[in-house]
């Protein structure tokens, strides 16, 4: 098992409904199934006890935290409570992303920036500046943030990659300023993966079927014209929290069947 023994707290380990599986359930379950202890947190309290309870009825172990990420308190709160059961946090795995309201810069609305902002940068923030004392502490962990390929590709939604991008600088940040404490940080920028967050999510904004969204978006993607899916993040995941990539740290990984490869 790669993770035995370590305490993982996945981010983001609900899911928006839908036919598929969401990045941070499929990260959780996959945790799990590695040996980890998962703590599943998530604003999301009904979706957060499913992912719970999958890990349990395939034999893993998991806590619930309810935690809405955009107040700092909260996420303060939620790393003190898991230090008190586990005594330690191994992975922190910033699994949140949201682009409801975006649009570009001239129409874009400032409390839909404000929100965008608050979930995709200041959240993961917020957890990583609570988690990192006990880290430094233990002179050990490995915090990987999801990203986007929109942070590097050109993308009509303006909160959203900027975010992102936001998200992908921190990541380097951290990663050159907390190496002396044998931390790691990475970040994955998944591209157009077939999840509900996606699939569901535009299909509704756009007032599209959602087999016609999934066949363009299909078509766009270089690597067997298919998209990836939950399973394809929560791989690049678990090799960044495990030992197996104790050398790597400042790595900002495209998952995206090569669609970010046309840069340039």
């Amino acid at each position: 098992m790669r993770l035995l023994g370590k305490v993982a707290v996945v981010v983001g380990a609900g899911q928006t409904r839908g036919d598929t599986l969401g990045n941070g359930r499929a990260t959780a379950l996959l945790f799990a199934k590695e040996g980890a202890r998962v703590v599943v947190l998530d604003r999301d309290e009904t979706s957060a006890a499913e992912t719970r309870a999958l890990i349990e009825n395939a034999g893993g172990i998991a806590s619930l935290v309810c935690t809405d990420i955009t107040r700092e308190a909260e996420c303060k709160a939620a790393v003190e409570g898991v230090l008190r059961e586990h005594g330690r946090i191994d992975v922190l795995h910033n699994n949140v992303g949201i682009g409801h309201g975006d649009n570009g810069p001239a129409t874009l609305s400032e409390e839909a920036f404000d929100h965008i902002m608050d979930v995709n940068f200041k959240g993961p923030w917020f957890m990583v500046k609570h988690a990192l004392p006990a880290m430094r502490e233990q002179k050990a962990g490995s915090i990987i943030n999801v990203s986007s390929i929109a942070a590097v590709c050109a993308s009509g939604l303006f909160a959203y990659k900027v975010s992102k991008a936001a998200l992908n600088a921190m990541t380097h940040c951290l990663a050159t300023g907390n190496a002396k404490y044998n931390i790691r940080v990475n970040a994955i920028m998944p591209g157009l993966m077939n999840t509900p967050m996606a699939i569901e999510s535009i299909a509704k904004a756009r007032n599209v079927d959602k087999q016609q969204l999934i066949a363009a978006r299909d078509r766009q993607v270089p690597l067997g014209g298919k998209m990836g899916d939950a399973w394809d993040v929560a791989y690049a995941a678990l090799f960044l929290a495990s030992d197996e990539s104790k050398f790597i740290t400042s790595v900002i990984l495209p998952v995206d069947g090569g669609q970010s490869a046309k840069i340039g």
